[in-house]
């Protein structure tokens, strides 16, 4: 028997990257996912995000592990639609017993330079879309007594990084908002938990505008270029990381492995952690 056998799960931002590896892996350790993505762009951010196709791709990997997958197109930002999600769900499987909220954006810009619309949309998506993510499931793991909760943060919700300020405020953020409804949640049998991984090698990081940030000196950075400078950024001296070193960790939180583990954040650095 698999270890997440008869759970469903439910990860949003799923339509590629970081999101599509732990709904496969969710699968492959014996759960049903329902896999949500908002498979549209947002002007404020300067890489395009997952589509239709890409959420569809995701459905066929999930359905290879030979679990069922749902897919429902969803904005984080939009707490009715979460809810419409979970009622989904709910209807589909009867059941939430793991949420990752993974759906992320990422921009820069010098602070003073911030727009209100950069601003407000990554908080919206980074912070808001979690909270409107547990918010529609936690009910539902009150009334079983039962639930896993992992929200996706980053390195730089624990330090602070020039012209990603408007990012690291909702990284940062994502941890304080865990650790509260761990305590809430506590007495239920629920855990909460964050990731904070280092960089990942997804589209999110591979795209010329984030490049840009590393190499603002060149004209047309390219991966190849700015790998060096990646590698520069923790101990191992590792540009990226497999997303499934990320899923690793949630793995383990969500498994009977880490019951009482809760309120805690979980860095997968590559070492950069101990730096500080």
């Amino acid at each position: 028997m698999e270890e997440l056998d008869r759970q469903v799960a439910l990860v949003t931002g799923a339509g590629r990257g970081q999101g599509r590896s732990h709904a496969v892996a969710l699968a492959a350790a014996g759960a049903d996912v329902v896999v949500t993505d908002v498979c549209h762009d947002i002007a404020s951010v300067p890489y395009g995000l997952a589509d239709d196709d890409d959420l569809a791709e995701t459905v066929q990997l999930v359905e290879k592990q030979g679990r069922r997958a749902l897919a429902v197109t969803a904005d984080v930002r939009d707490r009715a639609a979460m809810e419409a999600v979970a009622r989904q769900a709910l209807a589909e499987f009867g059941q939430i017993d793991i949420v990752v909220a993974n759906a992320g954006i990422c921009g820069f810009g010098a602070m003073p330079a911030l727009t209100e619309q950069q601003w407000d949309d990554m908080l919206a998506v980074n912070l808001t879309g979690v909270f409107n993510t547990f918010r529609a499931v936690v009910p539902h793991m009150v009334e079983r007594h039962y639930g896993r909760l992992v929200a996706i943060s980053s390195g730089a919700g624990r330090t602070g990084v020039p012209h990603l300020s408007h990012y690291a405020a909702t990284k940062w953020g994502l941890i304080g908002f865990v650790k509260s409804v761990a305590l809430e949640v506590a007495a239920s049998g629920i855990t909460a938990n964050v990731v904070c991984p280092a960089t990942v090698d997804t589209p999110m990081v591979h795209n010329e505008a984030l490049y840009s940030l590393f190499a603002p000196d060149v004209a047309a950075p390219t991966k190849e270029l700015v790998q060096p400078r990646y590698e520069t950024m923790n101990p191992m001296k590792v540009a990226w990381l497999d997303p499934q070193e990320i899923t690793n960790a949630v793995l383990f939180l969500v498994s009977n492995r880490s019951s009482f583990i809760s309120g805690e954040t979980i860095e997968v650095s590559a070492g950069g952690s101990a730096q500080r």
